[in-house]
């Protein structure tokens, strides 16, 4: 599986998910622009993958802001005068049960999560449709497909981003643009990090593989709908969660 030759964007990818398929994409041969809004953040990442012999520059990118959007896609397009690949990743959790959840954190993670990916879609169209060709990967979550008590805002956003992902692939594919979403189970990210042992072991515990996932697994997936092994495959969902959704 090769992406030689390939521009990719990839939002939220100074760390986690987002991180692992930076690494994996230019490990494949892709030139990755890292998108971030700590662009500070993201050089580390940079300096990881150019030690391995690949190719990456960050881009300062904002998923609320229509127009920091727009500017990064045009900076990518500037320095390389293509992109093939948007990976929109970036995303926030604000949890709580919703009689105690603030419309501030509805809004928040509403806006991050699923308007973000409006945002970075609609800029990234427009040299993808001029040039008759690219992949857009949305990452999802099992929580938007079965939800998960306390993420009410973020399930929501995640079903949100399925549905989006599903009509975007329709609208585009005359144009031979594939629109995809990735739905990871738990990963070991910040967020389970976080959890105590007793947490993790639970969390385990509902796994049929018997363990949470890695980045790397779920960039994989993202991977191979990115490549041409997945040129007739667009409005699909690929579930990464070891069996916890089926």
């Amino acid at each position: 599986m090769s992406l030689a030759g390939k521009t990719a964007l990839i939002t939220g990818a100074n760390r986690g998910i987002g991180r692992a398929v930076a690494l994996a994409m230019a490990e494949k041969g892709a030139l990755v622009a890292l998108g971030s809004r700590r662009p500070e953040a993201a050089e580390t990442v940079r300096e990881e993958i150019e030690k391995r012999g690949g190719q990456a520059f960050v881009v300062a990118l904002d998923v609320g802001s229509t127009a920091s959007c727009s500017e990064a896609v045009d900076q990518v397009v500037g320095r390389t005068g293509r992109l093939d690949i948007l990976v929109n990743n970036a995303g926030i959790t604000r949890d709580s049960v919703l009689l105690r959840l603030s419309e501030e954190d509805w809004d928040q993670v509403l806006d991050t999560n699923l308007k973000g990916v409006y945002r970075c879609s609609r800029a990234a169209l427009r040299p993808m449709l001029k040039a008759r060709s690219g992949v857009i990967i949305n990452i999802s979550s099992i929580v938007g497909l079965i939800g998960n008590p306390g993420q009410v805002n973020y399930a929501a956003a995640k079903a949100g981003v399925i549905g989006f992902t599903k009509s975007l692939a329709r609208e585009v594919a005359s144009r031979q643009i594939r629109v995809n979403a990735v739905a990871p189970g738990f990963i070991d990210t910040d967020m389970t990090g976080s959890l105590s042992e007793e947490q993790q072991k639970a969390l385990a515990a509902r796994i049929p593989l018997g363990r949470t996932g890695k980045p790397e697994e779920v960039a994989a997936a993202v991977c191979f709908l990115a490549g041409d092994e997945a040129s007739y495959i667009t409005g699909q969902v690929i579930v990464v969660d070891g069996g916890l959704a089926m």
